[in-house]
């Protein structure tokens, strides 16, 4: 076994034995489209220390299940961001805009890529503004349409950044991203011109090479030209995971209702493997970021 796979077995067991002790509250504040008030799930540790924080983007499916409940996925990575001393916040952008799935190609799917990376800064200046986070020390993370949501977001050109930031995001993760290529990163899809995507923040993605959903060829491709202009990114792929392989006790499962065209049946289902190994990578990737210097 990896020193990554041990280490990422003794943080979920921690996060599982101690995720009780993170207080969630509902809260809501502005998306900066200027017309949505968002829906966002805040936890955080005990005590009143100012801490570094992480927001949290959901993909295509939304945030909730039928029952209403935040998908596991989403759940079990910010309780161990809590258990590593962070507060999250948890971004509904889907509910209150009256939408359910958008993982079906159409005008609601092209809204929320659009609208979504001024989610994340709405949710960046929230949570600037509460006395018990630094500032300074925000991460962003995404999961599929919340992934390439983050891409949209950290560019130097993004579509979601305000004029006037005092404090940027600190770090983003990305996981098995959409719209993780130059063409998608640009005009028409974005307000960005087609002039190669850059940026400024240490960017970690983790794909799966058997994901049919977001395929990583393409994604790896568009990593490596920004890589090769300067910018801080990183790659990890998992050679037999597909998407959503870091999700808690996800059986297999094809959804056939997302294919495009005549391309491959979307797969998804939990990685044990990789899913050990990304949590590992990732809470040392923020460690790295949000806690040096």
């Amino acid at each position: 076994m990896s020193p990554w796979s041990t280490i990422g077995l003794v943080w979920l067991a921690l996060s599982i034995a101690v995720s009780a002790a993170a207080a969630e509250t509902t809260v809501n504040f502005p998306s900066l489209d200027g017309a949505t008030s968002l829906v966002g799930h805040l936890a955080r540790p005990d005590g009143d220390a100012s801490r570094p924080a992480v927001v949290l983007m959901h993909g295509c499916s939304g945030l909730n299940d039928r029952k209403g409940r935040i998908f596991g996925l989403y759940r079990a990575w910010a309780r161990a961001l809590v258990v590593q001393g962070y507060v999250t916040l948890i971004v509904d952008s889907a509910t209150p805009r009256g939408l359910g799935q958008t993982c079906s190609r159409g005008p609601d799917s092209l809204r929320m890529w659009r609208d979504r990376p001024k989610d994340a800064y709405g949710a960046l200046q929230y949570l600037q503004a509460q006395p018990f986070v630094k500032g300074d020390r925000v991460a962003l993370m995404g999961w599929s349409q919340g992934g390439g949501v983050v891409l949209l977001t950290i560019n130097d050109k993004s579509i979601g950044r305000p004029a006037a930031l005092s404090q940027d995001f600190k770090a983003a993760v990305s996981f098995y991203p959409g719209a993780c290529s130059e063409t998608l990163q640009s005009k028409p899809w974005t307000a960005v011109e087609p002039q190669g995507w850059t940026t400024k923040l240490p960017l970690l993605v983790l794909s799966g090479a058997a994901d049919t959903w977001t395929p990583l060829a393409p994604c790896e491709e568009f990593l490596a030209g920004a890589k090769a202009r300067g910018n801080p990114v990183e790659l990890k792929s998992y050679p037999s995971a597909v998407h959503a392989f870091d999700a808690p006790n996800l059986p297999r499962t094809e959804l056939p209702a997302y294919r495009t065209g005549n391309g491959p049946v979307p797969v998804i289902g939990t990685d044990n493997e990789a899913r050990t190994d990304a949590f590992a990578r990732v809470l040392e990737f923020l460690k790295t970021h949000l806690e040096s210097n």
